[in-house]
C-alpha cells in the first residue's frame, strides 16, 4: 500500500505539472498566433504619413514621409540638431536629420534625374538633411531607404551629398513637403517646416526620355496607328528635338493617311533641316488636302507669325473653297484688320453677316464692325 501511495503522489504532481506546462505553451501559442496575424489599421499618430508626388515631363518624383508637428517645440539646434547628430541606438554613429519623423524619409524617380547638379538614377532613396548655424545645409540621397530614421544611417551608403542654402518663411506648423518653380524640365522640392525652408533643385532630361519612350510605344501598339507615329513626329518638331528621328516618324504617318495634319508636319520638320524647297512644296500639299478648319487654323497661325500677306492668301483661298462659310468671312475681315484694310475688312464682316452666321461668328463680325465705325 505504501508503494502505490508514492506512486500515486507521483503521478498526481507530474499530471499538474503536466497541465501547467501545457497551459503556458497554449498561451504562448494564442500570443504568437495574434501577432502572426496582425492588428487593426489605426491612424498614425503624432506624426502621420504622407506623400506628394511631382509630374516633370513625363517623369514622376515621389517624397514619402511622416510629418510631425512643432507642438511649442525649439526645432533648430534641439530636436533636430546642428550639423550630424551621433545617435543613440543602432551604430552610435554621427548621422543627419531624417528629413521627417519614424521610417526614412523616402524620394523614388521613374527615370534618371539630376539633383543640385549630381546624376541620380532612376529609383528609391533615402533622403536626408543636414542643416547648420548659418543656414548653410546639405541635402543627401542614399541607397538606403528602408531604414528606420537615421540609426542606422551608413555614409559609405551616400549616392551624394550636395550643398543647400536655406531660406527663412513663415511659421509651418507640421512639417510639409512640395514643388515649386515647376517647368518644362525641372521642379523645385522644397521641405518646410517651422520658420525654415530647405530647396533642393531637380531636373530631367525631359526630351531624350520623351524620344526613349517613343521609341519604346512606337514597337507596340502605338506603332500600329498613323497617329502614334504623328505624335512622335509632331513632339520632335515643337520641341526641335531628333529632327532626322522626327522625318522618319513623319514619313510613316504620310504613307499611311495624306493629310494636312501628316504632312504639315513633315514640312515643318524639312525645313528644319535646311530643305525649304521640299518643305514648301510639301506645305502646299497639305493645303490641297485641307479642310475648312484646318485651312483657317492654318491661316491664324502664319498670321501669328507675322506673314499678314501669306494668311490672307490662305483666308482668301478658304471663300473661295468654302463661300457658304459666314466664318471663313469673318476671319478673312480679321486678316484684313492686321494688314490695316479697313474697307475689305468691312466687307468681309459685312459679308459674314449676311448669311445668318452662328452667336460667336456674329458676335465677333459685330464687334470689329463697331471698331471700324461701320455698325
Amino acid at each position: 500500500m505504501y508503494f502505490k501511495t508514492i506512486i500515486h503522489f507521483k503521478t498526481h504532481e507530474m499530471l499538474k505539472y503536466y497541465i501547467q506546462l501545457t497551459a503556458i505553451q497554449l498561451l504562448l501559442f494564442i500570443s504568437v498566433s495574434l501577432c502572426a496575424q496582425g492588428v487593426i489599421t489605426t491612424p498614425r499618430t503624432p506624426s502621420p504619413a504622407a506623400s506628394v508626388t511631382q509630374i516633370i515631363g513625363i517623369s514622376t518624383v515621389t517624397v514619402s514621409y511622416s510629418r510631425p508637428s512643432v507642438k511649442g517645440r525649439e526645432i533648430w539646434g534641439a530636436l533636430v540638431p546642428y550639423g550630424y547628430n551621433v545617435q543613440a541606438f543602432g551604430k552610435g554613429n554621427p548621422a543627419p536629420w531624417r528629413a521627417g519623423a519614424n521610417e526614412n524619409t523616402t524620394i523614388t524617380f521613374s527615370n534618371d534625374a539630376m539633383v543640385e547638379g549630381k546624376p541620380v538614377p532612376a529609383g528609391a532613396y533615402g533622403l536626408f538633411f543636414v542643416i547648420n548655424k548659418d543656414n548653410t545645409g546639405e541635402v543627401i540621397l542614399s541607397k538606403d531607404y528602408r531604414s528606420w530614421g537615421s540609426f542606422f544611417y551608413d555614409s559609405t551608403h551616400d549616392l551624394f551629398r550636395a550643398k543647400i542654402q536655406l531660406q527663412d518663411i513663415p511659421s509651418t506648423e507640421m512639417l510639409t513637403y512640395e514643388f515649386l518653380n515647376d517647368t518644362k524640365t525641372g521642379a523645385e522640392l522644397v521641405l518646410n517646416w517651422e520658420k525654415k525652408q530647405f530647396p533642393v533643385k531637380i531636373e530631367f532630361d525631359v526630351d531624350k526620355i520623351v524620344m526613349d519612350n517613343a521609341r519604346e510605344q512606337l514597337k507596340n501598339t502605338v506603332g500600329f496607328s498613323w497617329q502614334g507615329f504623328l505624335s512622335a513626329a509632331n513632339y520632335a518638331l515643337q520641341n526641335k528635338t531628333n529632327i532626322e528621328e522626327g522625318l522618319a516618324w513623319a514619313d510613316n504617318a504620310v504613307t499611311a493617311n495624306k493629310s494636312f495634319a501628316t504632312l504639315s508636319t513633315k514640312s515643318g520638320l524639312l525645313k528644319l533641316t535646311g530643305k525649304t524647297d521640299e518643305a514648301d512644296k510639301t506645305m502646299k500639299d497639305a493645303v490641297d488636302v485641307a479642310t475648312e478648319n484646318e485651312l483657317n487654323l492654318y491661316a491664324y497661325q502664319v498670321m501669328n507669325q507675322g506673314d499678314i500677306d501669306k494668311a490672307i492668301e490662305m483666308f482668301i483661298l478658304n471663300t473661295k473653297r468654302h463661300p457658304e462659310s459666314a466664318n471663313v468671312w469673318d476671319s478673312l475681315g480679321e486678316g484684313y484688320v492686321n494688314k490695316g484694310d479697313k474697307k475689305d475688312a468691312i466687307d468681309s464682316f459685312k459679308k459674314s453677316l449676311s448669311m445668318n452666321p452662328p452667336a460667336n461668328v456674329k458676335a465677333n463680325s459685330e464687334k470689329f464692325l463697331k471698331q471700324l465705325g461701320a455698325l
